[in-house]
């Protein structure tokens, strides 16, 4: 299992998809890399040399910013901009899309579970209509 950036590859993937694996390159990053270092994008992550193995960890470090460095800088990025009160930062105190989505439908993912406001629900309504009802009844 080929280790490059402290990160382990999975060995049987093709090393074009294995590298993306690591935060930070994505599809055409990967392929750059595999075409600077001479590595045949469908080589399969267990078959690679040491010596391929060095060469790419040695590109990577160089040209990329990944993993740890780039998780900080972009955390230091979301605070800066909500330092400052920016309308992206108040987006990302809030936890509402930063991007410009539309929030009235379709932005769950940043809004979490429904939280329903102002409506009792029908279980609730009958409990009280028919507690009402029970005791007239009883009184009368």
């Amino acid at each position: 299992m080929p280790r490059i950036a402290g990160i382990d590859l999975p060995k049987e993937k093709r090393i074009e998809i294995a590298l993306m694996y690591i935060y930070g390159i994505g599809r055409s990053a990967s392929n750059k890399v595999l075409k600077e270092a001479g590595v045949n994008p469908d080589t399969r992550a267990k078959d690679l040399t040491e010596e391929e193995v060095s060469k790419l960890t040695a590109i990577i470090q160089r040209n990329y910013r990944i993993e740890g460095d780039l998780r900080r800088d972009i955390s230091s990025n979301i605070k800066r901009l909500i330092e400052i009160g920016s309308y992206r930062g108040i987006r990302h105190r809030r936890g509402l899309p930063v991007r410009g989505q539309r929030t009235r439908t379709n932005a769950r993912t940043r809004k979490g579970p429904r939280k329903t406001v102002g409506v009792t629900r029908k279980e609730e309504k009958r409990k009280v209509m028919s507690g009402g009802e029970e005791t007239k009844a009883k009184g009368s």
